[in-house]
């Protein structure tokens, strides 16, 4: 069963634009965001509002970030009351300031084309969101979700991992989209990691370890961290320097951050040398 929604209105490409429509997969979404009055809800991209009139349902007022004009004056026209918009790319937003408090709740059907840049810019407000519900691709998920030792865990993983406690919930599959994506989608579920639980390390350093040690998989964590550590120093943080960063847990890449941190080094992008 579709959705009501803007009439005429077709997918754009250039937005990664697939909208949800099957009145089950809508419910089931709903149900796990499970949204209740009062919550302090940002919707990405609702869209055609097939999910938007769940929330509402739930919270009573909710705000949303939609990019397409016509969309957007659509969705103004539609809710008047109940939905406040902020016309706007979700990737150019500063979400410290979206939060009006420590409990935002973001929802959203992520573009696949912005879904891994939006999910490390959501890192910048962590400390004042209380969870996350995103579909994004079932790939994509599958990464985020991801331990060490399997082929899908890499920088996406740790990065989030180190943050948020993760959740896959279930796949969504393409029939439930108009014009339905050539791929799978899943529904996860983030909630940020209290202050005290999430390990100490300067962020711009663990991003650059960790962005290094992924940014050519067949290479030892030796040599994809030359320009930041010696074998002898990833060593001394109980680490083998002929492992893979694919062999390594979170905390491991956390003592390379702090030991990387105490010897005063800087953040080097990937392909650094040592002079």
């Amino acid at each position: 069963m579709a959705s009501e929604g803007l009439q005429g209105h077709r997918a754009r490409k250039r937005f990664g634009q697939n909208f949800l429509h099957d009145r089950h997969w809508i419910e089931r979404i709903a149900k796990a965001v499970n949204a209740t009055e009062g919550d302090d809800i940002v919707e990405i991209g609702p869209g055609q509002a097939a999910l938007t009139r769940e929330l509402i349902a739930g919270a009573g007022k909710v705000r949303a970030v939609e990019i397409d004009r016509d969309l957007a004056a659509w969705l103004k026209e539609t809710f008047p009351e109940s939905l406040s918009l902020i016309e706007a790319d979700a990737l150019t937003l500063d979400w410290t300031q979206v939060a009006k408090n420590d409990n935002l709740r973001v929802v959203g059907n992520l573009p696949y084309n912005i879904s891994s840049p939006l999910l490390f810019k959501l890192l910048e407000a962590a400390d004042h969101v209380k969870d996350q519900h995103f579909m994004l691709q079932k790939e994509v998920v599958d990464r985020m979700v991801a331990q060490h030792g399997s082929k899908t865990y890499g920088r996406l993983s740790v990065m989030l991992q180190w943050r948020y406690r993760m959740q896959k919930l279930f796949d969504v599959p393409p029939g439930a989209f108009n014009p339905p994506p050539k791929v799978m989608s899943s529904v996860v579920r983030m909630i940020p990691k209290a202050k005290e639980e999430v390990p100490s390390v300067d962020f711009e350093l663990f991003s650059s370890v960790v962005a290094n040690a992924f940014s050519q998989r067949r290479k030892t964590i030796r040599n994809a961290l030359s320009a930041l550590l010696s074998a002898e120093e990833i060593a001394a943080c109980d680490v083998d320097p002929g492992a893979r960063a694919e062999a390594l847990p979170l905390d491991a890449f956390v003592r390379l951050a702090q030991k990387a941190e105490a010897l005063g080094r800087k953040a080097v992008t990937p392909g650094t040398t040592v002079d």
